[in-house]
């Protein structure tokens, strides 16, 4: 009896910890965004590199039609650095903070259970021994369900702050792009580019140009 019993922990800890291994990584560092910012097109023939100092606005006058102007950002660099996903992340760790306390809970109660039973089961008959087994182990089985539902929300609400945070970013990179008259904007990162020169990496002024504008728009 004290073997079984003794599995059921076993069991239930597994789980329990899995979930707080998850729910920890969840509420560290940002994770890598669920899609990258997609190429922006610009317009169209002039060879300036990136190295210049780019307005930080649209520009009031017409921008030139035609260019060959051609950069690329730092994805993970540029998330890192965007206060917009570092508020995101932030919320999300309020929120995996709650989740953890839950499963704690859900945990210590079935833990509490377990230990009950262990200390009356040399008093219990079969009957009640046999009783008593099955209602752990449906609780364990609804700790199960629960754990799941949990890990569920974490990754749910992942996506969702990702999702936000690359549609604000992929907006503004776009305005940025045509304001300054390129034809293309390349997101490193997933390996989708091989090598670029680091004069084409405006990762920096778009990083700035992000958080003026999320600081203005919050």
């Amino acid at each position: 009896m004290k073997n079984s019993t003794q599995l059921i922990v076993n069991a239930v800890l597994v789980v329990a910890v899995a979930v707080l291994f998850y729910l920890h990584f969840a509420s560290g560092k940002p994770a890598k965004p669920v899609a990258t910012p997609a190429p922006i097109a610009a317009s169209a023939t002039d060879t300036t590199t990136a190295e210049t100092e780019e307005p930080e606005v649209p520009l009031t006058a017409a921008v030139l039609a035609d260019t060959n102007k051609v950069a690329y950002v730092e994805t993970n660099r540029l998330l890192e650095e965007y206060q917009g996903m570092k508020d995101a992340s932030k919320r999300l760790e309020t929120k995996a903070r709650g989740w953890e306390a839950q499963n704690k809970k859900l945990v210590t109660s079935f833990q509490t259970a377990v230990q009950q039973y262990q200390q009356k089961a040399e008093g219990m008959s079969a009957e009640q021994r046999a009783t008593t087994e099955q209602q752990l182990q449906a609780q364990q089985a609804k700790l199960g369900q629960e754990q799941e539902k949990l890990q569920r929300q974490a990754q749910e609400e992942q996506a969702k702050l990702n999702d936000q945070v690359m549609s604000r970013v992929n907006k503004q990179i776009e305005t940025y792009g045509k304001a300054n008259g390129y034809r293309l904007i390349l997101a490193t990162g997933a390996g989708n580019i091989a090598y670029g020169r680091k004069d084409l990496d405006i990762t920096t002024p778009v990083l700035k140009y992000l958080n003026k504008e999320y600081g203005g728009k919050k």
